[in-house]
C-alpha cells in the first residue's frame, strides 16, 4: 500500500470513530464563560455555529440531563458541570501534594502562588493560593491563558522536545496581549532557550500591564517538566532584580519539595 493511500485509510478509520454530536455537545457546553454566564437560544446557535433547531436539542437535552439550566428565554451552566472535571482533577496528585507548600511559600513572601499544566496551547491552573490581602492576585482552578505570554507557559513549553515547539512555534496563535508581549516565533524560542538554561521563566507585563510573574519548573520521577510553580506580584511592590534575588530561590525550595512528595508518591 503507497504511503498517500495508507493515510487515506488512516483518516477514514479516524473520520468513522469521531462522534460528532458529541462534539457538538461540548461546544454547547463551552459557549457559556466568564462573559456569558446567560445565554439566549439565538446567542447559544451564533456562538456555536449550530443551526437553531439543533442547538435547542443539545440544550434541551443538557437540560434534562441537569448540566444545563433555564429560566424562561436564558439558559446557563448548573453546577453539575463541575463533575465533569472532578474526575480529572481528582486524579491528580499533584495539586493534593503541592497545597500545603503553597501556603507556607504565600505566608512566607506574602503574595499569590499557583501551579499549572500545559494543555496544548494553553495552561490550565490546577493549585492557586491567593495572598491575604484585600488587593490580592487570586485565579480560579481549571482557568486558561495562553501558555506564551505567561511564566507558568515559558517554563512549561521550554520543558517541551525541539519537534514539538517547532510544531507549536509554527502553529500557536501569538497575538499580543500586552505592549510589552513577546509575540514573535523568533524572539519566543530565544525566551524559552533562555528559561531551559537558567531553569526558570520571568515574565514583565506580557500577560497584563503591571503584573510580574517568576516560574520555575516541577519534574517527575523520570525528570520530565509535568507542571509549574509561580508567584505573581504588582510591579510596584517587586523590581526584577529583587524577584530574582528573594522569590526564585525560595520557588525552587517549593519545586524540589513537592518534587520530592511526587516521587515518594510514586
Amino acid at each position: 500500500m503507497s504511503r498517500r493511500a495508507a493515510a487515506s485509510v488512516e483518516r477514514a478509520d479516524r473520520e468513522a470513530d469521531f462522534v460528532q454530536s458529541l462534539q457538538r455537545g461540548l461546544a454547547v457546553i463551552r459557549a457559556f464563560d466568564g462573559e456569558s454566564r446567560t445565554l439566549t437560544l439565538g446567542e447559544v446557535a451564533t456562538a456555536t455555529g449550530l443551526a437553531r433547531a439543533a442547538a435547542r436539542r443539545f440544550l434541551l437535552t443538557l437540560v434534562h440531563l441537569g448540566y444545563v439550566r433555564v429560566d424562561g428565554r436564558l439558559f446557563e451552566l448548573s453546577p453539575r458541570v463541575l463533575e465533569l472535571g472532578r474526575a480529572y482533577l481528582s486524579s491528580l496528585r499533584l495539586p493534593t501534594l503541592a497545597q500545603p507548600h503553597l501556603e507556607a511559600l504565600v505566608d512566607d513572601v506574602g503574595e499569590s502562588a499557583t501551579i499549572a499544566v500545559l494543555d496544548e496551547t494553553d495552561i490550565v491552573y490546577v493549585a492557586h493560593v491567593p495572598a491575604r490581602r484585600i488587593m490580592s492576585i487570586t485565579i480560579g482552578v481549571g482557568t486558561r491563558d495562553p501558555a506564551f505570554a505567561t511564566s507558568l507557559g515559558r517554563v512549561l513549553l521550554a520543558g517541551r522536545d525541539a519537534e514539538w515547539l517547532d510544531g507549536y512555534l509554527g502553529a500557536a496563535p501569538l497575538a499580543p496581549l500586552t505592549n510589552h508581549t513577546v509575540s514573535e516565533a523568533r524572539l519566543l524560542r530565544a525566551e524559552l532557550t533562555r528559561a531551559r538554561r537558567q531553569g526558570y521563566a520571568l515574565v514583565d507585563q506580557e500577560l497584563e500591564d503591571g503584573l510580574r510573574a517568576l516560574g520555575v519548573p516541577i519534574h517527575d520521577a523520570d525528570d520530565c517538566v509535568i507542571a509549574s510553580v509561580n508567584v505573581a506580584v504588582h510591579t510596584s511592590r517587586w523590581p526584577l532584580d529583587r524577584m530574582r534575588r528573594e522569590l526564585l530561590p525560595r520557588l525552587r525550595e517549593l519545586a524540589a519539595a513537592v518534587e520530592r512528595d511526587v516521587r515518594a508518591s510514586s
